[in-house]
Order: C-alpha cells, then structure tokens, then sequence
C-alpha cells in the first residue's frame, strides 16, 4: 500500500485535495480526519503539517508527499523532487529597509530573519556571504521593524505586505517554489501510478478538446493553427469536400485558436473541457 502525505492546512492543502480527488482518490470529508484509507486504489493518506511532510518522507516513514519545493529543500531530508505540480507558485526573496540593502552581500555580518533557516543558510552560503540567520516561524515582516534582524528573507507573491513594514525587496531571487510530489525514492509500488493519475489532471487542466469542421483542403494550413500534442485526428464527413477535426489546444489560447480558425474557413467550431487524461 502505498502512504502519501498530503498539507493538512495552508496554502496548498485545499488544491492537493482536489487534484487527488481528480484523479479518483478518495479524500478527507472532516477537515479533522488525520489519516483516510483508499483501499480501492491500494493507498493511504496521512494529512501532516506541510512542514513536516519532507521529513516523514525522506526518512522513508511515508513513501510520498505533497509540499512546497522550499519546504523541501529548507528540510534537508534526501527526499527527492519527482514531479512539479502546476500549482502554489511563490518566489523567495529578501527583503530590508528602504535603502539600506542593494545586494546581497550587503549582508554580510548582519541578522536576516525567516522561517526558512536552512534554505536561507545555504544560499548565502554559495553566495559566499556570512550573515546571522534568525529562525522565525510567523511574521517574518515584522522582524525588522521590531528589533530582531536588520533584514528578513520570505515567500513574496505581490510585496505589498513587506511595503507596509517599511521594506522593499533587493537582490536576485532565493528560490521559485511551487507545489511538487517527493518521495525518497524514485520508484516504489504505486508511484508510476500516482504521477499518471496526476499528470493527467494538469494535461486536463492546461487543455480543452477542439472540434471542428474544415473544407479539406485546408487540412494542411490548419494543422499550423491546430498542431495538437502530437497529429490532429482527421475524420471524413458525408460532404466529401469537407473532414471533422479533433485536437487538443492549450486552454489560455482558445480564442485566438478559434479565432484564426474561423478567418481560415473553419465552421461548427466546439470546445469541450477534459476531465481525467493519460498523454
């Protein structure tokens, strides 16, 4: 049976839940349940603060997880990132009083506060700079402005928070983070499974499925437009100078997609949403 830990609370909790629930995994009704077994699809679901998650993996005490990729490398547990999962996108940045820092080897010697203190040591460590790194585990903004570091290095999405406490974000960026399925090994029973299952989910979520019918002379001109994944499905009509085509288009595109197919010659143009696909 294969034990996958999943963030019980947070910022990527409640997307996690729906990707599983997407790809047929029975998930968690009560917000308090800990543990929820899927005997159907051989699994176990724990659900453990997303900080712990990289732990319990790389220790082998679950065989995957859900996380953020910050929280896995500030972990340092030899998990290993197996899959990106298209959701929870943050930058890390740093971050001080407006003015004071322009690089990041102004802070050599100084205090930097974050809730990231293995991530932050070591890169200042490969940037070659020596700085006090303050543990925090909660407003990290604040650190400043009340005392306990000069700097502070966090989770930026639009900076506005930091700009209320009087900083302004300097230097290259730290880490980009996004949500990720770890496992401290690269295959193990059930895994090739799971990926599957959610790879497609994301295929189903970047695409819709197109329909349409063209003059079939414009076959050719029409697969620039409509290139699919690999080949458009080409199907004859009764009017044998026009075909039915069938292809996969990037969701953020369908417009401008239906757009030139139409000014092409395109007609009866249909798009439908895909709910669970195997690529």
């Amino acid at each position: 049976m294969l034990r996958i830990a999943v963030p019980n609370k947070g910022t990527l909790s409640d997307t996690a839940t729906e990707m599983l629930q997407e790809a047929g995994y029975a998930t968690r009704r009560d917000p308090k349940e800990l543990i929820v077994s899927d005997p159907r699809n051989d699994v176990e679901f724990f659900y453990l603060r997303p900080r712990d998650i990289a732990t319990y993996v790389g220790s082998g005490a679950l065989d995957v997880g859900i996380t953020g990729r910050d929280l896995l490398l500030d972990a340092g547990s030899g998990a290993l990132e197996i899959e990106a999962l298209d959701f929870g996108a943050s930058t890390f940045r740093f971050a001080g009083p407006i003015g004071r820092f322009q690089a990041v080897t102004d802070l050599a010697g100084v205090r930097v506060a974050t809730s990231y203190d293995g991530l932050v040591r070591t890169f200042l460590e490969s940037q070659g700079v020596e700085a006090t790194v303050v543990r925090l585990d909660g407003a990290v903004e604040s650190a400043v402005r009340l005392g306990v570091a000069d700097a502070v290095a966090d989770v930026v999405e639009t900076g506005r928070t930091l700009e209320k406490q009087g900083l302004e974000i300097f230097g290259p960026v730290i880490l980009e983070s996004a949500a990720v399925l770890i496992s401290a090994r690269e295959e193990s029973p059930g895994l090739a499974t799971l990926r599957r299952r959610l790879q497609g989910v994301m295929v189903a979520h970047q695409y819709v499925l197109m329909d349409y019918d063209l003059p079939a002379h414009l076959v050719d001109e029409a697969s620039k437009v409509t290139p699919g994944l690999e080949s458009p499905t080409v199907s004859p009509l009764r009017d044998s100078e026009w075909v039915a085509v069938r292809v996969m288009v990037p969701r953020a595109e369908t417009n401008h997609v239906m757009d030139a197919l139409y000014a092409l010659g395109a007609r009866a143009i249909l798009v439908s949403s895909i709910h669970a696909a195997r690529i």
